[in-house]
């Protein structure tokens, strides 16, 4: 099993020592989510099933490709993901620039999570229609990857449309793994059918199931990237290991400042290796 760390339940402050952190420990990966804007509106804002708004409009936000270019130059191991990048909100050359610059510059540990997105206030305030954000955003997955592929490309789609272009240069991976996030059934088939995996929203094993059952109804043998913040014991990873996930993202803190201490003790509780050090220069 891998395990990762999400960077967004932190702190800013802490991100740069907790990524640091996981990078010297063992941990596979850390996770960046991400947000374009916030408006002070908050009748657009709130998050399916919750019963309060899901954003505060002072809420520092950070581009998360370039966030995560700096926290690539602090680590030599972990991979670098967002869980999960709007992807749709901007032209697919930013984002597929955004992520090819990632995987440049970190020698190859991008991960581009993507999801349509829940919070209609930002796409209004950006002008993209937000009844269209899923269509939108397959027509995106599918330029981005040309871009990261091909030699040249040009495009005629419903969203976008420009003349042959080159794109240099490509991202290190020979395929920049693309995950979708989201729980709804579109978004279960956009992992399924057009993506290299599915990230979830937080669950227990329990919750997760239905999900899980539905994914391979679309196709057997999607990865699976989970959210798992109530991650009881090293007992339980088998069980989820069973289910066909093959990374957990966890919280193993309750209060920020110690995310340091609590990652080192899930660390050494669960068995994680720290990465060799590198040889010595001749």
């Amino acid at each position: 099993m891998k395990f990762g760390v999400p960077l967004g339940l932190l702190h800013p402050a802490a991100w740069k020592d907790v990524a640091v952190a996981a990078d010297e420990l063992g941990f596979e990966s850390v996770w960046l989510p991400e947000h374009l804007v916030f408006t002070t509106d908050l009748s657009t804002a709130h998050y399916p099933g919750a019963t309060s708004p899901g954003i505060k409009p002072g809420t520092p936000l950070f581009d998360a490709p370039a966030y995560l270019c700096w926290l690539a130059a602090l680590t030599s191991h972990v991979k670098l993901g967002t869980a999960v990048q709007l992807l749709a909100l901007r032209h697919p050359f930013v984002s597929a620039r955004a992520f090819a610059t990632l995987d440049v510059v970190s020698a190859g540990r991008a991960v581009c999570g993507v999801g349509a997105g829940w919070y209609r206030g930002e796409w209004d305030a950006a002008g993209v229609p937000f009844e269209s954000r899923g269509a939108r955003l397959d027509e995106a997955i599918e330029v981005v990857r040309r871009l990261w592929s091909e030699p040249v490309v040009a495009h005629s789609g419903r969203f976008y449309s420009f003349p042959e272009v080159a794109f240099e240069p490509k991202p290190v991976q020979p395929h920049l793994p693309v995950l979708a996030g989201g729980e709804s059934d579109a978004a279960l088939r956009r992992a399924a059918l057009l993506c290299d995996g599915w990230i979830s929203m937080p669950h227990t094993l329990a919750s997760i199931r239905p999900r899980l059952a539905a994914l391979a109804r679309l196709r057997e043998g999607v990865p699976v990237t989970a959210h798992a913040y109530e991650l009881g014991s090293p007992d339980e990873v088998a069980e989820w290991a069973a289910l066909g996930v093959e990374r957990l993202i966890v919280r193993p803190w309750t209060r920020g400042r110690d995310a340091v201490a609590h990652l080192t003790r899930f660390a050494t509780a669960y068995g994680l290796t720290p990465p060799s050090p590198p040889a010595p220069l001749a």
